[in-house]
């Protein structure tokens, strides 16, 4: 096993397209490392060097104690699985797993070995006689994942092998291959545009944008203190809500002015993020996930200062809880270019999809309420909002608003 490192490593296409730009990254020996990120952020091709299919144009690739620039793409010692399972049709489950280790000409023994050793932590034992096509999509990724896995490689990357599941298996399949690797320790690069399988899945998580990397940390610092509104927007689903706010002071401590609607700032929050004492009437965008917010029938004790009024466009059912959109007054979505890149990448267009307009005026929030929450659609809402978890952006730089100077690339704040 070995460790990876991207050393300033950059990539520009013939056509001048710089797909990756002076990426720096360090993943420890056995370190589950995920790349997240927008289509074309960058990802894919970055594993792409590290395999050796694709020219690295500047920097370095190590892998272990090598640097692998020039190194062959089936001498770096490292195993790939793709979207695609890449089975052969007309071979067994066995011998599909098998082929690397019969290219390489290793005893019959050996293979047998390490092919009957990945089928049992795979669960495959009872399929090795079978055709890949009497398997189902899951299975067939099982056995792309054996085939790297007999290889003993020194890293694992991985390509959205999961994208090709149904919703259900995706989960199930999550799971089996972190506690895989976790069993192995071998260090593995996985590269998904799925933030939630970001997520669950890595010791650490690197989301990228455009060739950069934006901010690399644990999952839950990402969730806590994102570097900045790209990354805010991006991790979490749903998405945070995003919108215009003003700082001013009340009775001797700081709100975030939402239209005419005031969000006061708990102490705990100012403590955690003392810069933003400095933006005391200047605008800022205010980030609210979905999840700190509650109907205020189920929060009867919220005092008015960490409450807001709407109006409900829109009410999604889905049994353990309701999805809520709701309307708020005086106030408007951030329309910044990072918003406008995450509403892109997700399909819709910032502030709701086009049912939504013309009906409103203001900013459109979701909420993530309790299923016994009493709304409906075209009626006043009162939300409670845990204004300890609220999160706030420069709304000229973008950057997160904490306690200095977030800028550094990459950096946690």
């Amino acid at each position: 096993m070995a460790g990876v490192v991207f050393d300033e490593v950059t990539k520009v296409y013939a056509d001048g397209t710089k797909a990756v730009d002076s990426l720096d990254l360090d993943i420890a020996d056995g370190e589950f490392m995920v790349l997240v990120g927008p289509s074309g952020c960058g990802k894919t091709t970055a594993l792409r060097m590290v395999a050796g299919l694709e020219e690295i144009s500047g920097g370095v690739v190590r892998i272990g104690d090598r640097v692998v620039n020039h190194v062959p793409s089936r001498d770096r010692d490292i195993a790939m699985v793709f979207q695609s399972y890449a089975l052969y049709p007309h071979l067994s489950v066995y011998d599909n797993i098998a082929f690397g280790l019969r290219v390489k000409k290793m005893p019959k023994e050996e293979i047998d070995r390490r092919v009957q050793g990945a089928a049992e932590v795979l669960g495959l034992e009872p399929f090795l006689k079978r055709k890949p096509r009497a398997l189902s999509g899951g299975q067939r990724q099982r056995v792309a994942m054996g085939r790297a896995i007999v290889r003993e490689p020194a890293a694992f990357l991985m390509d959205e092998p999961l994208s090709n599941l149904d919703a259900k298996l995706r989960v199930q399949m999550r799971a089996e291959v972190s506690r895989l690797q976790r069993d192995l320790g071998t260090t593995t690069i996985y590269v998904t545009h799925d933030q939630v399988e970001a997520m669950t899945m890595g010791d650490r998580v690197a989301v990228m944008r455009k060739g950069e990397v934006q901010q690399v940390a644990d999952p839950q610092t990402l969730y806590d203190r994102p570097v900045n509104l790209f990354v805010g927007g991006f991790i979490g689903s749903p998405a945070m809500n995003l919108i215009e706010a003003t700082i001013t002071r009340s009775n001797e401590g700081l709100a975030a002015d939402v239209g005419k609607q005031h969000l006061s700032l708990d102490e705990s929050l100012l403590e955690q993020r003392p810069a933003l004492r400095g933006y005391e009437g200047r605008k800022v965008i205010l980030g609210i996930r979905p999840e700190e917010l509650e109907e205020v029938s189920l929060e009867p004790d919220t005092p008015p200062g960490r409450r807001l009024r709407g109006v409900v466009e829109l009410r999604e059912a889905l049994g353990s809880e309701l999805m809520v959109h709701f309307t708020v007054e005086g106030t408007r979505e951030a329309l910044t270019e990072d918003v406008k890149e995450l509403a892109e990448d997700a399909g819709a267009p910032p502030g709701g999809p086009p049912a939504f307009e013309g009906t409103r005026a203001g900013a459109l929030l979701v909420g993530r309420f309790g299923a016994r929450a009493s709304v409906e659609d075209g009626k006043p809402v009162e939300v409670a909002v845990d204004t300890r978890a609220l999160h706030f952006f420069d709304e000229e730089t973008s950057k997160g608003i904490y306690d200095g100077d977030t800028s550094e690339k990459g950096a946690s704040p």
